[in-house]
């Protein structure tokens, strides 16, 4: 293994790059930091839409996510790389296309994750900013989404892992990623499977781990900012100040 990675680490790392097309394990984090960001602002809308009072928005986003959740992922980049250019009336590229598949698949996913944000926050903030004269618009960006997304960040980043795992299904139609570059490893060496499929899920892992950990230590910091927030608001309970204990000699010359 340790040969493998000392020989073919370029095209591991970046694919035929810079002869060639980039790829590797550089296009599995490109394509899985641009699918994260482009599904994010359209995860936001379906995760609205599925709070929303009027049935016109609520219905149709519940459907959608539900169908996109319901199915596998390979099935949606076959729908996407048949259907897109009959669409556009165009052929695509297979990274075109599995951007596309990780926007629609992840937008489902996160719109579920910011919609648990949003109804886990007291109904107190969505009341007390109304009673300021906040229209319900203005309370979900000033007050509302503000704080779901602070709160949701661990679980986005567990996401973003799930999106980079899910990039390997990129291998089917072509795309130049991690486990296709691995593959192309594979067909030169013929004779080393096992090592070389084993550094590919030594590389996955070392990758995800990192940012799980990540996620863990984001979340503890937002735990241990929640519990001061705690400590602070039972001490200004009583008066609006803190208990604050008195010297010894100011408690004598009190009592005096």
């Amino acid at each position: 293994m340790f040969d493998i990675l000392h020989n073919y680490w370029e095209l591991l790392l970046m694919g035929q790059y810079p002869h060639g097309a980039l790829g590797g394990l550089a296009i599995t984090l490109i394509l899985s930091l641009l699918g994260l960001g482009l599904a994010f602002p359209v995860s936001i809308l379906l995760a609205l839409a599925r709070i929303s009072p009027m049935a016109m928005f609520r219905v149709p986003a519940t459907m959608l996510v539900y169908t996109i959740r319901g199915i596998p992922l390979i099935m949606v980049i076959f729908w996407v790389y048949f259907f897109l250019p009959l669409l556009i009336g165009r052929t695509i590229t297979g990274f075109t296309t599995m951007l596309c598949t990780l926007v629609i698949y992840q937008s489902a996913y996160l719109c579920e994750v910011i919609r648990a944000g949003i109804e886990a926050l007291p109904k107190g903030q969505l009341e007390a900013s109304r009673a300021l004269g906040l229209g319900y618009f203005r309370t979900l960006r000033f007050v509302i989404l503000p704080q779901a997304l602070y709160n949701m960040m661990p679980s986005m980043i567990s996401q973003f892992v799930s999106t980079i795992k899910e990039t390997s299904l990129g291998y089917v139609i072509n795309v130049p990623e991690l486990t296709f570059a691995a593959n192309q490893v594979n067909n030169q060496l013929l004779t080393q499977p096992l090592a070389v499929f084993s550094l590919l899920a030594l590389i996955y892992f070392v990758l995800c781990f990192s940012f799980t950990e990540l996620a863990d230590y984001i979340e503890r910091r937002i735990t241990r900012k929640r519990a001061g927030r705690a400590r602070k608001n039972s001490g200004n309970a009583t008066g609006g100040l803190p208990f604050v204990t008195l010297p010894a000699t100011a408690a004598s010359k009190e009592n005096s």
